[in-house]
């Protein structure tokens, strides 16, 4: 957030791609299915800049545009990289909790998130697979008639787990808060220092190439 586009993103997007491949070991396959995504939605955010409105013609290149893009897409790919390395390497239901600073709406909120995120695509699993077993996708119109019945299922499941779990919360007293035992675990000297290194490196690093 701190160093310039060029070559800040770029030093610290290597380096999130590094560790995520030689550190985490994911594979470059799913590494490169997570960064698929964000990567369209950042090249068609960029495309704007490209390209100025009104003047002596209707739609002429933007002056400076390629270069705003290019800064645009590395710095967005950069943090997105740095999102997929702590979202591969850290559990989300072993963080939340211990983030003491943050309202304990929040983190409530985005445990319940996260929970029900992985029963919806169990549910999805199983409609699909029942509707596979029935032949439900030999055509495209059985296709079509599928998919829609598999949304509205999916949606009632939904809707009925959600009053399900707000029941046993209300039957166990829930007053607001929930109470989660954390397990201490002692801060790796090593790990810290290697991340000092590393964060100290890369800003060396991009003050050397802009000098």
């Amino acid at each position: 957030m701190l160093l310039p586009p060029w070559p800040g993103a770029l030093f610290c997007g290597a380096a999130a791609l590094a560790l995520l491949l030689g550190g985490a070991r994911v594979p470059l396959r799913t590494v490169g299915r997570l960064l698929r995504l964000p990567l369209g939605f950042v090249l068609v955010g960029a495309i704007p800049l490209l390209i100025t409105v009104g003047g002596d013609l209707w739609l002429a290149p933007a002056p400076g545009g390629p270069v705003r893009a290019a800064e645009l897409v590395g710095r967005a790919m950069a943090a997105v990289g740095c999102l997929i390395l702590f979202a591969a390497t850290t559990p989300i239901a072993d963080t939340l909790p211990r983030l003491r600073w943050v309202p304990r709406a929040v983190t409530e909120i985005a445990l319940l998130i996260y929970r029900m995120l992985f029963l919806l695509l169990d549910s999805l699993r199983a409609v699909r697979e029942a509707q596979t077993l029935r032949m439900g996708f030999r055509t495209r119109r059985a296709t079509f008639r599928s998919l829609a019945g598999q949304g509205g299922a999916v949606f009632v499941r939904a809707f009925d787990r959600a009053r399900r779990l707000e029941a046993g919360l209300a039957a166990r007293g829930y007053d607001g808060e929930l109470m989660v035992r954390v397990t201490s675990r002692p801060v790796s000297a090593p790990f810290v220092a290697a991340s000092a290194v590393l964060l100290t490196g890369i800003v060396v690093a991009t003050l050397v190439v802009l000098r």
